[in-house]
């Protein structure tokens, strides 16, 4: 059953694009590609730009999942950083600090070239502090702040302390933030949806309300929905925490984690300017974080609360936990109006590297970025697109990584990450 976008502000403010048909009947063509999110699209664009045919098959709507639920932030952060480059060794040896490093700004070329080369209109601005929760996390700041200097970004990050952070933040809560004015923030819905019709415009097909119920394996794979079928070269699996497909081959691997955000009502241009005063998204140092930024009418988008057990939140359960930490974090806006509040899911791996792989020599599949989806679901889409028309060197990097299989299923999975989560947030608070 086809479900509708949830109450999020980015459904409520998303462009007017032209519909989405649903697949009805049966076509060829170069590439399928299942799942309507940042990956899909993103791959689709890669691929439509270099001449191939191709079909997206959604479920639900564009941007349905993670990708028009999150918190906008497009930042360098990687989740699996330092267990990319153990695992990367292997393969790139001493060069492996240096293409994780450049994995991490890599995603906000390619944004940033796409909204300038098909006018998408996502709101899309610079700037974005990792704050310090306590004096403890600073270290880890400074260092970030050194290593960002040894590679050529000097003119892009500061190391903001003590009294100074004011000066970013009406806040009493962070003793110290690094700002980098590379990173950015922006209307993620809406910059799936203007990629979605660049692919259009470039011959691309995208269907939705068209969920995939098989895939027929051979020479050429036939993917099914219900009223039709596509026939393809190549297909790529790329749903994410909502995908079902294949599980046999990618069962145990990825976990959903239940992420909650709302939206305030929108704030006087003076409230704005000095919470915010410098318009910057913003996320803290702790193992689970806060995050908000501001959107292009005021209102501020603020999320946390990640649950890792696999349940999720009710219709009033966001707000209920998320305005103590919001309240806390700018006193100024105790007992604003919420006008929109939302949950969704990002798939987690246990390692935090991307998985990445196929499950026939012409069914690929891509997901897991544990929460740092933005710029990594586009940098995975090069990738894949570079693996379908036959540069496999990047491909073989990811696909080559050993990822921990958890038992019995994802209750289990989600109890043991539970747990885990648990027992580092436990560290924290000692440090």
């Amino acid at each position: 059953m086809t479900e509708p976008y949830c109450n999020s502000y980015y459904a409520a403010s998303a462009n007017q694009t032209a519909a989405f048909p649903m697949l009805d009947g049966d076509i060829d063509v170069d590439v399928a590609i299942i799942g309507g999110g940042f990956t899909g699209i993103a791959s689709a664009l890669e691929l439509s730009e270099r001449g191939f045919r191709v079909a997206v098959l959604e479920a639900n709507q564009i941007g349905w999942g993670a990708t028009g639920r999150n918190g906008g932030q497009v930042t360098g952060s990687l989740s699996g950083d330092k267990a990319m480059e153990r695992e990367f060794r292997k393969t790139l040896g001493a060069e492996a600090s240096n293409y994780v490093w450049n994995l991490r700004w890599r995603g906000h070329d390619i944004i940033e070239d796409r909204v300038k080369k098909y006018g998408i209109q996502c709101d899309l601005k610079h700037g974005h502090m990792l704050t310090a929760y306590k004096p403890s996390h600073i270290p880890a700041l400074k260092a970030m702040y050194h290593e960002a200097c040894e590679n050529g970004m000097e003119d892009q990050v500061e190391l903001i302390e003590g009294a100074d952070v004011k000066d970013y933040l009406e806040s009493d809560l962070y003793p110290a933030g690094l700002l980098n004015n590379k990173n950015m923030h922006l209307h993620s819905l809406n910059l799936c949806l203007g990629e979605a019709d660049a692919v259009r415009s470039l011959g691309g097909q995208i269907f939705c309300s068209s969920r995939v119920t098989e895939i027929v394996h051979g020479k050429r794979p036939i993917v099914k929905t219900q009223h039709g079928q596509v026939t393809a070269d190549t297909v790529l699996l790329a749903g994410n925490a909502y995908h079902q497909l294949a599980q046999g081959s990618m069962k145990g691997v990825l976990f959903p984690a239940s992420l909650g955000i709302m939206a305030t009502e929108p704030l006087s241009e003076e409230v704005a300017n000095k919470i915010n005063p410098h318009d910057i998204a913003v996320y803290d140092c702790r193992m689970v974080l806060d995050y908000f930024r501001l959107t292009a009418d005021k209102r501020l988008i603020f999320g946390g609360g990640t649950k890792y057990s696999g349940g999720g939140y009710n219709t009033t359960a966001v707000e209920n936990e998320l305005r103590p930490a919001l309240e806390r974090t700018f006193p100024r806006l105790k007992g604003v109006k919420i006008d929109y509040q939302w949950s969704g899911q990002a798939g987690i791996i246990i390692n935090r590297i991307p998985h990445i792989g196929k499950i026939a020599p012409n069914v690929f599949f891509a997901e897991g970025y544990s929460g740092h989806g933005m710029a990594t679901s586009h940098i995975v889409a090069e990738i894949m697109a570079n693996t379908i028309t036959g540069s496999l060197e990047e491909f073989d990097i990811f696909a080559n990584v050993p990822h921990t299989k958890l038992p019995f299923g994802k209750w289990f999975g989600n109890a043991a990450i539970s747990l885990g989560m648990w027992y580092y947030v436990q560290l924290e608070k000692l440090k």
